[in-house]
């Protein structure tokens, strides 16, 4: 569902009763007569879809975590708000970059449409921006031939699915400065070769059993989930477009996981 683009035919809708009635309708009303419904519900609304909508399209936008591929960062049910003005302001619904800001950086946690579905909304951390040469090599990323600094941080369990209880490997990655957790799987190769797709830019990449190294093409990133070993990312699917981006993930206002329970500790939490 395209809420944005509901949004908008409610915004425009509502805008066009609330303006006929101004010009027209008024006037023809008797001074005692009681406004028609559809009139007095327009005219109510306009200005709070008016609102919301500019809000999420050029200040903040919700999301909700519906998958663990970021896990520890980020949880199943935890919602969280996006920066949409950072990077740039883009057009409504087109999503369209008008006015360029900042660009994503390595670390950046982002909110961006699937390259292969763009109805569909990702998030994952960015890890090759636009001309960087990315290897990760026995589960260890090299950025320019940089090795990224990778500290065991003991372990991490958490339960999927509300069926399985899963218990990886828990590192604190420095990704150019950014530090934040990953989670491994010691028995999950680097890449399931098996799962790799045919993607734009796929001749920039060579993958083997050790892992895989991608050249980022101009305008594209490379992203990965924190919970490296159960992430479907960059590795699969290939890159990401700059004009699919939209926004800096940076706040987490609420939690709600899906064994209906609350975890308390994760509002107000900060997303790095």
């Amino acid at each position: 569902m395209n809420f944005p683009l509901i949004l908008f035919v409610f915004l425009l809708v509502t805008g066009a009763i609330a303006l006929l009635d101004r010009v027209y309708l008024r006037k023809r009303r008797a001074e005692s007569e009681r406004e028609p419904w559809w009139v007095e519900y327009s005219k109510s609304f306009f200005p709070v879809i008016l609102l919301v909508f500019a809000l999420r399209s050029f200040l903040v936008e919700p999301f909700k975590i519906p998958s663990s591929s970021m896990r520890p960062t980020l949880v199943v049910g935890d919602f969280i708000l996006v920066n949409k003005y950072t990077y740039g302001i883009r057009l409504p619904i087109i999503e369209r970059k008008i006015i360029p800001i900042n660009d994503p950086r390595r670390g950046d946690v982002v909110v961006f449409r699937y390259p292969l579905d763009p109805t569909l909304d990702y998030i994952k951390r960015v890890v090759g921006v636009p001309g960087d040469e990315v290897v990760y090599r026995d589960k260890q990323l090299l950025i320019n031939g940089e090795k990224m600094e990778l500290v065991a941080d003991g372990s991490y369990s958490y339960l999927e699915g509300g069926a399985s209880f899963v218990t990886t490997e828990r590192f604190r990655e420095s990704l150019s400065g950014v530090s934040h957790a990953i989670a491994r799987s010691p028995e999950i190769p680097p890449v399931r070769l098996s799962g790799v797709r045919s993607f734009p830019g796929r001749e920039n990449c060579d993958y083997n059993d050790h892992g895989f190294r991608c050249k980022v093409p101009a305008g594209h990133y490379l992203m990965m989930g924190d919970n490296r070993d159960n992430s479907e990312d960059s590795r699969y699917w290939g890159f990401v477009p700059d004009d699919h981006i939209r926004g800096k993930a940076f706040f987490i206002w609420f939690n709600w996981d899906d064994l209906s329970s609350f975890a308390f500790e994760r509002i107000g939490q900060s997303v790095h």
